[in-house]
């Protein structure tokens, strides 16, 4: 009997490379995402107004809810973030790994 090793959680959720690979996207968009706005340290209502999301879709995002975003929906909540770093003045994408997702994308 032969056991199969997948190499993340990822692989071994998804049928094809190509939605393993989507599905490392969005978590790790996501997760870069969260950091950023629970580094802000705003209400869930301020930091929904920042990222023009209405309150219960911030919810789902800063409960990390991977089911509820597109890959493009994270790049364009990201885009909308990067430059509402309220604390520091300074460009989130400047600040952060969401630098390597946007520029990658070409959605600097």
């Amino acid at each position: 009997m032969s056991e199969e090793i997948d190499i993340s959680v990822w692989d071994a959720l998804s049928d094809t490379e190509q939605e393993a690979a989507n599905l490392k996207a969005r978590s790790a968009l996501l997760f870069e995402i969260r950091n950023a706005v629970f580094g802000w340290g705003l209400s869930q209502d301020e930091a929904a107004r920042r990222l023009g999301l209405t309150r219960p879709r911030t919810n789902d995002l800063l409960r990390g809810k991977l089911s509820k975003f597109s890959l493009d929906a994270l790049f364009n909540i990201a885009s909308a973030a990067r430059d509402r770093d309220p604390c520091e003045g300074r460009s989130l994408a400047r600040s952060s790994r969401l630098a390597e997702f946007l520029t990658a994308s070409g959605r600097n």
